[in-house]
């Protein structure tokens, strides 16, 4: 990783021109940062006039002028209310505007990295992009609070520095340098000083921190990887145990953690190295400005008391602006690795709707029908599994898909659930019909069980009596009055038992096609047969493909369609006799 190079600013700039330029927001962020801006530059002004207070204050002091000393008292206590009053509002603006940008930059890569199933693409693809949740959830906060803060910071640096370097330049003419018995005055001689000090304290920073970059992305990668590998423990904590994996688990999270503390550690000496400099440069920078300017207190006493403190706090402003990268290093390196990190996330985004756009050439259609036309699907390495599938169903049939383990049954309902990036061919299916995919597992939100019920698409108008009778309808009666209950309902639940809540989802939600990929495996064939013989006479019209092994299943199917591997199908006529034999037959 490099340091703030062109390919850095031009990443950076694209990640922030949307809030600002794009977003319906943009007017009141610019509004509240050129706000912000306006009380930095009050800040500014009144440091300016506090720094001008020294002279006159210290002055009276050193000539005992005990008025003119009480009455600057009050002039800085007006001052410093006034500096305190813009301060606070200023931390206050800035804190509005990090929440709103924030706010908006989540929506807008939640909305990025669900467009499309690009999160499910991108496990799929093994793009590399490590914890995603992390960068939305936490990357952004610190990238907003970061941003802004470095944003400020270097501007108050160049206002600061615009408003005291002439005042330093004028009071540089104060100073004479004694050499071999003559007076010399070197135009802008403190500000010189300023800038060579600065500069000096600047190149030793960068070579000293630099490495601090690598080491924070590297140090927010291994945290995310160790509270990831606990995450997954509690959502697979019923088969770890069954396993007896406590052991083995314990030892995958101390060599996580293991990266985590070496890294760590990386980190405090590199930066123990940094801050001995930098707390070295920061209590030298305070009696640099005395060093330089005392030759013209002893030798021609061309300045007082009052002048030396104005010196010392225009000659610390300057310094202090000029060493802005000094005084920030660390959290700019902190910086760089967060917006490292959500560079390199829009990044894999952006591979993966470039493989989405290469490869995903199934062209989807509005029809009066599913039809299924030239339909070839491949696996990301281009071999085939299924070679111009055709198919033709109306609603109310029903498509049994059988099939060797890995010939592509479920990659093919991926495929017509478009999802799957890597074939082409044709789908057509009536625009206005709502299909439902279920998966082996299915997903449970988290949520109540009423929540759980009516996921994905919602059924407002259901009473409490229509969810009780559905559940009852899937033999789960027993949760019947547990519809406010919120739980973790996939660990409450057995495998058996969420399959039997995602047919109850079917039959609240009544859509016109059915998805089933082995949606009963875990099921046994009495209680497989019932919920099958429920859905086709509760939902008579509605159209159902199904993905299994067992011969169970041709009862409730009429076709089956073989997929026999190397991209050979054939479709078959499942044939019901009376005995109760059901066989299939090609066609």
């Amino acid at each position: 990783m490099k340091q703030f190079n062109r390919e850095f600013f031009r990443d950076l700039w694209r990640i922030t021109k949307p809030y600002w330029w794009h977003s319906e927001e943009r007017w009141v962020a610019r509004g509240a940062f050129a706000l912000i801006l306006l009380l930095n530059l009050f800040m500014v002004f009144i440091s300016y006039r506090i720094t001008e207070w020294y002279a006159v204050f210290w002055n009276a002091l050193q000539h005992f002028a005990v008025d003119s000393a009480w009455h600057q008292m009050l002039i800085f206590l007006g001052l410093a209310t006034l500096y305190v009053v813009a301060g606070v509002s200023q931390i206050f603006f800035t804190q509005m505007l990090e929440i709103r940008w924030r706010r908006w930059l989540t929506r807008h890569y939640l909305d990025a990295w669900l467009a499309k199933g690009t999160f499910y693409h991108m496990q799929v693809l093994g793009d590399g992009t490590d914890n995603p949740d992390q960068r939305i959830s936490e990357d952004l906060a610190s990238f907003t609070s970061q941003t802004l803060g470095i944003v400020i910071g270097l501007l108050s640096s160049v206002t600061t520095l615009a408003a005291f370097i002439f005042m330093l330049w004028e009071l540089s003419a104060m100073v004479t340098i004694p050499w071999q018995g003559s007076l010399y005055t070197i135009p802008g001689y403190l500000v010189w000083a300023a800038v060579i000090y600065a500069v000096f304290g600047t190149i030793l920073t960068a070579l000293i921190g630099r490495p601090l970059i690598n080491l924070n992305f590297n140090q927010e990668r291994y945290q995310a990887d160790f509270r990831f590998s606990m995450m997954r423990l509690r959502e697979n904590s019923e088969s770890i145990a069954l396993y007896g994996g406590e052991t083995e688990e314990r030892h995958h999270f101390l060599q996580r953690f293991a990266e985590v503390y070496a890294n760590y550690w990386r980190i405090i000496w590199r930066s123990m190295r940094l801050n001995w400099w930098v707390s070295g440069y920061g209590q030298a920078a305070i009696i640099f400005p005395l060093v330089v300017s005392l030759p013209a207190y002893f030798v021609n006493k061309a300045i007082g008391i009052g002048g030396l403190q104005q010196i010392m706090s225009a000659f610390s402003q300057v310094q202090g602006a000029l060493s802005f990268i000094v005084s920030s290093y660390s959290s700019l390196a902190n910086w760089h690795a967060v917006v490292d990190r959500l560079r390199f996330f829009e990044q894999s985004m952006d591979e993966v709707r470039v493989i989405r756009e290469t490869h995903y050439q199934i062209e989807r259609k509005d029809g009066p029908r599913l039809i299924v036309r030239d339909l070839n699907v491949r696996l990301p390495d281009g071999r085939e599994l299924i070679h111009r599938l055709e198919l033709d169903m109306r609603r109310g049939e029903r498509l049994l898909i059988m099939g060797p383990s890995g010939g592509g049954k479920s990659t093919l309902v991926r495929a017509l659930a478009g999802i799957w990036p890597f074939g082409e061919g044709v789908v057509e299916m009536p625009d206005g019909d709502r299909p439902l995919f279920l998966p082996q597992k299915p997903y449970l939100p988290l949520g109540t069980l009423r929540d759980t019920l009516v996921y994905p698409f919602g059924v407002p108008d259901v009473s409490d009596a229509g969810l009780q009778g559905v559940l009852h309808l899937v033999g789960m009666g027993a949760l019947a009055d547990k519809l406010e209950d919120a739980r973790l309902w996939s660990h409450v639940l057995s495998l058996g038992e969420q399959q039997r809540l995602a047919f109850a989802r079917i039959l609240l939600q009544k859509p016109q096609w059915v998805f089933l990929d082995e949606a009963t495996s875990s099921l046994d064939e009495p209680a497989e047969d019932a919920l099958y013989g429920t859905l086709t006479e509760a939902l008579p019209d509605t159209a159902i493909i199904s993905v299994g092994h067992r011969s169970s299943l041709f009862q409730h199917h009429q076709q089956c369609l073989r997929l026999q591997g190397g991209g050979r199908w054939q479709m078959e006529t499942i044939t019901h006799a009376v005995s109760g034999n059901h066989q299939p037959a090609s066609v």
